[in-house]
């Protein structure tokens, strides 16, 4: 029988954190490769799988192990409410690079432009694997595998494709730069959405006639707004939308 503590250490350096217990489900449910999982009160956390998540409870029953509540807080760098953590292989970064490039698409490819806030781009991961993207790509210095990334994401960075690129590195196809005046993005062409990159420029929206907010090479291919219909959801504990003047906002 493997330690459980001596499996964390070893492998902390090189896994994504997965901090929570709906981190865990929800990586356990888009097949990630758990090693290790910890709970601190390991009759809860299956209790709460039964409850919400009873596809992935078996699998949750053979990998948790209880430890004391100053281990777990050991492990992780800010104590989760369920007091649950687990950490996970990273996807492979050549197979993601594959899945961004593969044309034609079946979904947009979601582009955040040097992101800063880190709960923030786990909060776009939740949102845009909700609706089924092909993926999300930041630019810039944040890491979208940081551990208060996969946080804000509730691990749904296994629900999609997740890297860092360059700007030159990013997946051919139409650019659209999301903005509240912009025309309805569902009116767009079908076949240009489907091949569509999505840009989301550092927290403000992309904006049509100001030269500075313009993404590098050139401008958009169309500036389309996002109509969200009021508790839209999609797939597995999407995250509740409303349309607010304009604007996405997360529920």
């Amino acid at each position: 029988m493997t330690d459980p503590l001596r499996d964390w250490h070893r492998l902390a350096g090189t896994s994504v954190l997965l901090d929570g217990f709906h981190a865990l489900k929800h990586a356990v449910r888009f097949g990630a490769e758990v090693p290790v999982a910890v709970a601190v009160d390991r009759r809860t956390a299956l209790a709460l799988a039964d409850e919400l998540a009873p596809d992935v409870r078996d699998a949750l029953d053979a990998l948790l192990t209880e430890v004391e509540p100053d281990v777990y807080a050991s492990l992780v760098p800010r104590p989760h409410p369920t007091a649950v953590a687990a950490l996970a292989v990273r996807p492979s970064r050549e197979a993601g690079l594959r899945a961004l490039a593969h044309t034609p698409r079946s979904a947009p490819v979601v582009v955040l432009d040097q992101p800063r806030n880190l709960g923030n781009a786990g909060a776009v991961i939740r949102l845009a694997a909700g609706f089924g993207v092909t993926g999300v790509v930041t630019t810039g210095t944040l890491d979208p595998w940081h551990p208060t990334v996969v946080r804000g994401g509730a691990g749904l960075h296994f629900a999609t494709t997740v890297e860092r690129l360059s700007v030159a590195e990013l997946p051919d196809g139409p650019l659209f730069a999301l903005d509240p005046e912009g025309e309805d993005i569902s009116r767009a062409e079908a076949a240009r959405r489907r091949r569509a990159r999505l840009r989301l420029r550092a927290q403000r929206v992309l904006r049509r006639t100001a030269g500075a907010d313009r993404p590098p090479g050139g401008a958009a291919d169309a500036p389309p707004g996002l109509q969200l219909q009021p508790g839209h959801q999609r797939g597995h504990d999407a995250v509740p939308l409303e349309s607010h003047r304009g604007r996405a906002r997360v529920l």
